[in-house]
């Protein structure tokens, strides 16, 4: 198996430590076909985030002024939104993710939600359920009614390290992706990635997107932690959207 692309890398707009000059350079050097900058939505808090929703679009023209440098690299233009409501809206409007080249979206423990209530709900919550047993429960099925509401009203390609930190129910939220088409990721960066996600997930008949969540030069392409837990599991290369047969 081999991944011809990295899909989620964060550059200088938004928490990357890098520029986006830097995370294509590290891309043509690993030899990759596509690389794509999504860096991460307005609501992402403690100013992480994209300031506005169109600084995308401004990375995005930069993208395209600088993709003569890189012949045989498809450059794509992206976002990794926030999930920022219990019906599942995101931090960026759908007529933005309408002129990105490629939408990713996660649930994450910090970010501005949108309203009280769904900060109560999505962040207080979680955080109790880190220390209260009797509300851990509660707290995943409001996670996984979030997400899934977020892929069935919104052009998503790949939901993003679903689980991480906010539980979810994999399940559930795997066979609505598989139906709309939603890629779930195996993030190559952060050491929750469990087997038993992946094995769970794969039996929906969802599709996987194998991602380093690069926040340096230096990590994008870095995908070896995905791909050997693909492998472990025995998943195709069609199985996984950024694979191919070497």
């Amino acid at each position: 198996m081999k991944i011809y692309a990295d899909y989620h890398t964060h550059s200088e707009y938004s928490h990357g430590r890098g520029s986006i000059l830097g995370n294509l350079r590290a891309a043509q050097r690993r030899g990759l076909k596509a690389v794509a900058i999504t860096d991460h939505g307005p609501a992402t808090a403690f100013g992480m985030g994209v300031p506005d929703e169109k600084t995308l679009l401004k990375i995005k023209d930069r993208l395209r002024a600088l993709a003569p440098q890189f012949p045989g690299l498809r450059i794509l233009a992206g976002v990794e939104a926030n999930v920022v409501s219990l019906d599942g809206d995101l931090d960026v409007s759908d007529e933005v993710l309408g002129q990105l080249d490629i939408v990713l979206a996660g649930l994450h423990p910090s970010v501005y939600a949108r309203t009280i209530r769904d900060a109560a709900w999505l962040i207080g919550l979680n955080a109790l359920s880190r220390h209260l047993k009797e509300v851990r429960r509660l707290a995943r099925i409001l996670n996984t009614r979030a997400l899934i509401r977020a892929v069935e009203r919104h052009r998503i390609d790949i939901v993003t390290h679903p689980g991480w930190k906010l539980s979810i129910d994999t399940r559930a939220l795997a066979s609505v992706c598989a139906l709309r088409g939603t890629a779930l990721e195996i993030n190559a960066a952060h050491g929750y990635l469990t087997r038993e996600f992946v094995r769970v997930a794969a039996a929906e008949g969802v599709r996987f997107a194998i991602g380093s969540d690069a926040h340096t030069p230096a990590r994008v392409g870095n995908l070896e932690a995905g791909v050997a837990v693909a492998e472990q599991l025995g998943l195709r290369p069609d199985q996984i959207i950024n694979a191919e047969v070497p």
